[in-house]
């Protein structure tokens, strides 16, 4: 009997997880999930009259940002697809991905733990869109300016030099492919050329560190649009709040790197331009059913793919259903790409009974670790400078693990292993 209760319990259990996750389980088809998307039914409405787009929202699926060149010319999967690309990633589930042994001892003295495994991402199932992206109709983000290309080069560099002295270097790990082993360059005192998001290898700031140890790592655009994100496919929850006049928005990110934002909603004009901020200025307006932000007064130490302080969005928030919210958004920089492009991705509605309480969570290296790593660095300083250490520039403090690092430069094409690759991921 007990036994059977038990049973009974776990049964519950796992009819309340289908339920709390929509597409866990079947998952709709492409057709039938491309025409839930095109009907929208009557708009739900707060008590003030205004679109409810109130809730607790995630992805549920899995999608491509870009699309792979197999599937080129299409915009949907078919339904054989999508369960055959299940069935790849399922095979992972319980898989251990870290480095060989050769490469961690390789790495060896670097600070690389080479810890996480496959148990650490997401897996949800395929969606039915074959890109994120659905403009450009090729589902490909256009290319990056010179300019660019030329500040990634810059920055590369820079890190490299910074690591040519470290182990990482001396025993030819990816993280510092491209550059050579050799005694500590007199740029380690130099400033970083831009605004470092993942960081150099040095200690003399929190700067240096990069974004993600910061618990600064958020984006905007958030979610699973952005690629850094896709190697987990973070389905990045929002929670949306609505009081007459004003709408907050607040985003679960990857690691726990949480953050709000409100969107003014008076009619007011964007904040002058030397006002600068970390997720730009949010101003909105209702056209019909849609919410509307346009995003403007980005930060430099920001940064989209490339894009920091010239970046300029327009974000369109439609609940099509009472479970669907539809999010388009276009980025424009032409600083940064080529053209203006357009990323569409669809919400579903969370149960409200099993998110009474939503809130910040995890991130701490910011609050514990980072103060720790900054004063191990002076300790090592001091060692040195006594005679006692190795130069500061041959130890690895940050990029010097097995998988190597990148910088705001990095191609997201062939760098995040999510296009070509979706498969598998």
């Amino acid at each position: 009997m007990r036994r059977f209760f038990l049973f009974l319990g776990t049964l519950a259990m796992v009819i309340g997880f289908l339920k709390l996750t929509p597409g866990a389980g079947q998952a709709p088809t492409a057709s039938a999930q491309a025409g839930a998307v095109a009907k929208a039914g009557p708009a739900i409405k707060t008590a003030w009259g205004e679109p409810d787009l109130q809730g607790i929202w995630l992805d549920p699926y899995m999608s491509p940002f870009e699309r792979p060149a197999r599937y080129a010319g299409r915009e949907f999967f078919t339904d054989a697809e999508r369960a055959a690309l299940d069935a790849q990633r399922a095979k992972r589930l319980g898989s251990d991905f870290r480095p060989p042994e050769s490469v961690v001892a390789a790495a060896k003295g670097t600070g690389a733990t080479g810890t996480y495994s496959e148990v650490h991402h997401f897996k949800r199932p395929t969606g039915p869109r074959t890109s994120l992206i659905v403009d450009p109709p090729d589902g490909r983000m256009p290319p990056v300016t010179p300019a660019v290309t030329k500040r990634r080069a810059e920055m590369r560099e820079f890190q490299l030099t910074l690591l040519q002295a470290t182990l990482a270097c001396k025993n030819k790990l990816p993280a510092c492919a491209g550059g050579k082993y050799g005694s500590p360059s007199p740029r380690f005192e130099e400033p970083a050329p831009i605004y470092p998001r993942t960081g150099v290898n040095r200690s003399d700031g929190p700067e240096d560190h990069g974004m993600h140890v910061r618990c600064l790592g958020g984006y905007l655009p958030a979610g699973s649009i952005t690629p850094g994100f896709l190697e987990t496919n973070s389905p990045d929850v929002h929670r949306i709040v609505q009081t007459p006049g004003g709408i907050s928005m607040f985003y679960e990110g990857y690691q726990g790197e949480a953050w709000q934002r409100n969107i003014v909603m008076n009619g007011s004009p964007h904040l002058p331009s030397n006002v600068r901020q970390w997720w730009g200025d949010s101003r909105g307006h209702w056209e019909g059913n849609t919410l509307v932000i346009d995003v403007t007064n980005f930060s430099p130490k920001t940064d989209f793919l490339g894009a920091r302080e010239n970046l300029h969005l327009v974000e369109r928030w439609t609940r099509t259903s009472p479970d669907t919210l539809e999010y388009v958004v276009t980025m424009d920089d032409p600083t940064t790409w080529t053209k203006p492009w357009t990323v569409k991705q669809e919400f579903t509605k969370q149960p409200e009974e099993a998110n009474r309480i939503y809130s910040d969570n995890r991130c701490h290296e910011g609050n514990y670790g980072l103060p720790g790593l900054l004063r191990g660095a002076r300790a090592e300083d001091k060692a040195f400078a006594e005679g006692r250490g190795p130069h500061p520039a041959a130890i690895c403090t940050n990029g010097c693990g097995p998988a190597g690092g990148g910088e705001e430069g990095d191609d997201v094409r062939t760098d995040q292993g999510t296009f070509e690759n979706f498969e598998i991921r």
